[in-house]
């Protein structure tokens, strides 16, 4: 596999994730600024139901796809059952979207907003569909178009809601319209000849094929599953314990690290299909590839947390308003978990193209059950959302150091790169927060990490990444 095919499908990947996520922010702003804290917390928490009902709906299926599909020599029955599973899951998890906002919340604003929100949950299992199947065969391109071209209508809704701030059920009945438009031109678009209507009417999809699939790939359904459920479940606990509007706090510091996260998360995936082609070949061991993303990884996280320690309080009340000052402080904590969220994301990517998908399921479950555990004793005793912020990272750490302990005993790793990898982002976040007792943040982040690109770039340059 050739370095630019591996650049190409990463550069679509994350230009798209970029693009959106900066719509969707400033779309996310302007229903901030625009209603009321409470009806805005109210939309929040119907969002947040949504995507957690989202992460499960979709099966986790996206990993087992791509690696069955370099194994069968029929695609289009294997991309029709894809689908199919996929629109009978999203009908079902849209159902039980619904019955959950009843089950947990009395606001019936949240009802409503669930209902529509929750429609989006076929639509998007769907587009699910297509945009791996673009994964797989390095046409990200393709989903860059097209979520590009709703993320401009929904920036477009944004400027017509901050100027005549309609109802907000309207709001929310105007984005499911915009996904029904962006799943119209998937289906137009599919070139791959992967899937098509007749194909697609043709293919029995027995019941008992349904769960003979699920059941094989159990393991990738938990996985999917546990990633939004793991940030969600903040949201949900913010919303019982604390007061109301710490909603909004939580969700505006997840937002943000939200578009942190979108580079390592785009790459980490359009690397996985170059990833399983290695473990093939068995060339995985030898290959650079690994200790390459694993350096830049690192440094992202790195990048990432000193840019929200140094302008988080400046720039959350100017994109937000006044009224989320606070929120800054709760900003810097939950970005501590940036330092090792890219690298900890990648390692689990490699886990599961070696097969060892319960292994990664059982991590996964074990950070989720430490964050649980301790969000609520902290919620409990401290009664502040800082419990859950570092509840998140105490899990996260302990996420990490498992996986480098099973890749270390695959020999896909070495001790020595772990602690060097361990040493350069506790060393770096000390030196940081030592410094700018001395200097003005204003200046002391453009100078470090300009003075470090200076470094970096040509030492990259030297690294060749074997294919």
């Amino acid at each position: 596999m050739s370095n630019t095919l591996v650049f190409k499908n990463s550069f679509w990947a994350i230009s798209s994730s970029i693009f959106q996520n900066i719509i969707f922010s400033v779309f996310f702003i302007i229903m901030a600024r625009s209603y009321e804290t409470e009806l805005f917390s109210s939309y929040i928490l119907a969002n947040t139901l949504y995507g957690l009902i989202l992460s499960f709906s979709t099966l986790g299926m996206a990993q087992w796809y791509i690696r069955a599909l370099k194994d069968v020599s029929d695609s289009k029955l294997l991309s029709a059952l894809f689908l199919k599973i996929q629109l009978y899951a999203g009908c079902f998890f849209f159902l039980l979207n619904v019955f959950l906002s009843f089950l947990l919340y009395q606001e019936t604003a949240i009802h409503v907003l669930s209902f529509l929100l929750g429609l989006n949950i076929v639509l998007d299992n769907l587009i699910h569909v297509f945009k791996t199947i673009n994964i797989a065969t390095y046409q990200q391109r393709q989903t860059f178009m097209i979520l590009s071209a709703e993320a401009i209508l929904k920036l477009i809704l944004g400027i017509i809601i901050f100027y005549i701030i309609p109802d907000l059920f309207i709001v929310a009945f105007s984005l499911l319209i915009l996904r029904i438009i962006s799943l119209f031109f998937f289906f137009l678009s599919e070139k791959n000849g992967f899937l098509n209507f007749g194909t697609i009417f043709k293919t029995e999809l027995e019941i008992a094929t349904i769960f003979k699939t699920l059941y094989a790939n159990r393991f990738f359904l938990i996985i999917g599953s546990i990633s939004v459920l793991f940030w969600s479940i903040g949201n949900i606990l913010v919303s019982k314990f604390l007061d109301f509007n710490r909603v909004a706090d939580y969700e505006i510091s997840f937002k943000l690290f939200t578009m942190a996260e979108v580079i390592p998360v785009m790459v980490s995936t359009s690397l996985f299909p170059i990833i399983v082609e290695k473990v093939k070949t068995g060339t995985l061991e030898t290959s650079q590839l690994l200790k390459t993303v694993s350096y830049v990884n690192v440094l992202y996280g790195l990048l990432a947390y000193t840019f929200i320690f140094s302008f988080s309080g400046q720039l959350i009340p100017l994109l937000f308003g006044n009224r989320y000052t606070e929120t800054a402080v709760y900003c810097k904590e939950m970005f501590l978990t940036i330092l090792i969220f890219p690298s900890a994301l990648f390692q689990a990517n490699i886990l599961i193209a070696l097969k060892m998908e319960k292994t990664d399921m059982h991590l996964n479950l074990l950070s989720l059950g430490l964050n649980l555990a301790i969000s609520i004793m902290g919620l409990y005793l401290t009664r502040s959302l800082s419990s859950i912020n570092y509840a998140i990272l105490i899990s996260f750490v302990v996420f990490h150091v498992s996986q480098e302990y099973y890749l270390i005993q695959r020999g896909i790793s070495t001790i020595k790169h772990a602690m060097s990898v361990y040493g350069i982002i506790i060393g770096g976040a000390t030196l940081y927060l030592f410094l700018e007792k001395f200097f003005s943040l204003f200046y002391l982040f453009p100078t470090i990490w300009s003075l470090l690109f200076l470094f970096i770039i040509p030492t990259l340059k030297k690294i060749r990444v074997q294919a």
